[in-house]
């Protein structure tokens, strides 16, 4: 190999997410390579950036005279991509790696010989520079000897929620709903769907569209506005998403909750409460639009 240093960055390649063997990662396969080689990979942090819920990070590592780098919303993220590119200099492919069934890898945890979609989501995520899957217990109910416990499993605006005799079967349940609706969305068993970009505040400031500005000139304040139908024309306009998520937990004077999440950057997360389901959407909607307003105003 020629001494002069290789540099390279490497975006994930899309691997088929479904296995019939649990796979080792790029990372782990390089530090492999290293150890029998006589040179551990060595990586470095070259960059930290972004907002909190949506940051962004750049991994740079060396191994012999191979530099490569990678990027990606999570530290394991980036390496991961660094490593692979370092894999694809060397001429080591990873992909027909296998490793026993129970083994813990850098990215996916494999449980069993089946698909695990808690693991499939991660890689996802992973693959295409997604904020990884978020997992939020929402309930626990139940005597103490049969628990139940609600999950919602939220990954990038979508969202689904699922319940199990444990947190792990519920979040395993909740992970499995969400493939199976990104397989819908997707019109097939390969997921093709692609999430909106987030649209942040500074455009909304600058929008002259209709909808936002009847929304910096009019009063939130009518009785009986339909908010939901209002939110639904604004997010259609300025192009972003709103999903409604019900607290099964009722409030201490017995009405129901709802959080309003608008794909926004920042992700804006309202709450709603009311007599009924739909009084608490109208509820969350109408403190999203308030927000909007003042965000959408403020200089």
């Amino acid at each position: 190999m020629n001494s002069r240093s290789l540099r390279c960055t490497q975006s994930l390649s899309s691997h088929e997410s479904q296995r019939t063997h649990p796979r080792k990662t790029p990372i782990q396969i390089l530090h492999e390579y290293g150890t029998k080689s006589g040179n551990l990979p060595v990586y470095v942090m070259e960059k930290a950036e972004g907002e909190a819920h949506q940051p962004h990070f750049v991994f740079s590592v060396r191994i012999g005279d191979v530099d490569c780098s990678g990027q990606g919303p999570s530290k394991k993220a980036a390496k991961h991509q660094a490593a692979e590119a370092a894999l694809i200099i060397l001429h080591i492919d990873y992909s027909k790696v296998s490793v026993p069934v129970n083994s813990e890898s850098n990215g996916v945890v494999a449980e069993t010989n089946q698909p695990n979609s808690v693991g499939i989501l991660q890689e996802l995520a992973l693959q295409r520079g997604w904020r990884l899957p978020e997992y939020t217990v929402l309930m626990e109910a139940g005597p103490p000897h049969k628990r139940e416990f609600t999950v919602t499993c939220r990954m990038e605006s979508l969202s689904e929620k699922a319940a199990g005799n444990s947190k792990k079967a519920a979040k395993k349940a909740a992970a499995e709903k969400m493939v199976s609706k990104l397989q819908s969305l997707s019109g097939c068993s390969e997921i093709t769907w692609t999430p909106k970009p987030s649209v942040r505040f500074e455009n909304l400031r600058s929008s002259t569209a209709e909808t936002i500005c009847l929304l910096r000139r009019n009063p939130l304040s009518i009785p009986n506005t339909d908010y939901i139908q209002m939110m639904l024309e604004l997010s259609k306009e300025q192009g972003f998403e709103v999903t409604y998520f019900d607290i099964d937990e009722l409030t201490v004077n017995g009405q129901y909750q709802c959080l309003a999440e608008l794909s926004t950057s920042p992700v804006t997360v309202c709450h709603g409460t009311g007599i009924s389901c739909s009084n608490a959407h109208n509820d969350a909607a109408h403190s999203a639009l308030q927000y909007v307003k003042l965000m959408a105003t403020t200089k």
